[in-house]
């Protein structure tokens, strides 16, 4: 998650926004939860602090959805991005908000990301994301990860490209 924030925030810096990306580690063990936050914005930011009350929300692992409330504070127009298998009905969650799914893991396996049991999927997710969000454009998400990604670039950036075409908003 802490790349894929920063990948987001390069995007919005390259669709013209000023950008703040930071991680929010709460306890100290391995397979802990771990929090990104990026904030964009068309005036200077000057808030240091975490995000309270989030626009998007962003979820890697759906297992999450079981014991985190990946919503609080989510304003009411908010949208929600997650990895989440296809075929499988989303159950449980507020209709307040747009949610948005893809299989990101399947996408990431797919193009050889990470391992067939560990597939890396921050870059699938910021194909979806540039597919949920309004203002900030694929091609500045594919920059930012040709940039970024330390290995296996036009990979990483095949994966964001389809998983923008698969990325789909679900109804309640």
């Amino acid at each position: 998650m802490v790349i894929a924030s920063e990948v987001l925030a390069k995007a919005a810096f390259r669709a013209g926004f000023e950008v703040s990306s930071f991680p929010f580690f709460g306890v100290e063990r391995r397979g802990a939860p771990v929090t990104a936050y990026a904030r964009m914005d068309t005036k200077p930011i000057r808030i240091r602090s975490s995000i309270y009350e989030p626009d998007y929300v962003v979820l890697l692992d759906n297992t999450l959805l079981r014991g985190v409330d990946i919503l609080e504070g989510l304003k009411p127009e908010g949208k929600v991005l997650m990895n989440y298998p296809d075929g499988k009905m989303l159950e449980g969650l507020p209709a307040k908000y747009k949610y948005y799914v893809l299989d990101a893991t399947t996408i990431a396996a797919a193009h050889h990301i990470g391992s067939q049991v560990a597939p890396i999927v921050n870059t699938s997710i910021m194909g979806g994301f540039a597919r949920m969000c309004e203002f900030i454009p694929l091609d500045a998400v594919l920059e930012s990860i040709r940039e970024m990604a330390p290995v296996k670039k036009e990979d990483n950036v095949a994966a964001a490209k389809e998983a923008y075409e698969r990325t789909r908003e679900v109804t309640l």
